[in-house]
């Protein structure tokens, strides 16, 4: 089956910076649109930013110019480098992706576990 697997959160100062990444493992033919969105203590999970395979990135308002989505096709990983964070970003972050593989006819959405980014005042 297709995993996805981020790596990078963790324990961070407001102004600090940090880089998460998201690894897709299984029998992967392509990936559509890929994303990260993140959940806060009780609140909805939202989109961060995304981007689809064409490279066109988006992002919420409020990490616009702080942080940036990329995506390394040939290693079928994303990352999400987060600078200048505020305690308003803790959140868990998620990876999210639309993914063509041998195990289904059609493209299927598959989640991340999450990683904890908690950042301190």
């Amino acid at each position: 089956q297709v995993q996805l697997v981020e790596s990078g959160g963790g324990l961070v100062q407001a102004g600090g910076s940090l880089r998460l990444s998201c690894a897709a493992s299984g029998r992967i033919l392509n990936i559509n649109d890929m994303g990260w969105y993140r959940q806060a203590p009780g609140k909805q999970r939202e989109l961060v930013a995304g981007t689809t395979s064409s490279g066109t990135t988006y992002y919420a308002d409020s990490v616009k110019g702080r942080f940036t989505i990329s995506r390394d096709n040939a290693k079928n990983t994303l990352y999400l480098q987060m600078n200048s964070l505020k305690p308003g970003d803790t959140a868990v972050y998620y990876c999210n992706a639309d993914v063509r593989s041998t195990y289904y006819y059609s493209s299927k959405n598959y989640w991340g576990q999450g990683t904890q980014v908690p950042v301190s005042s």
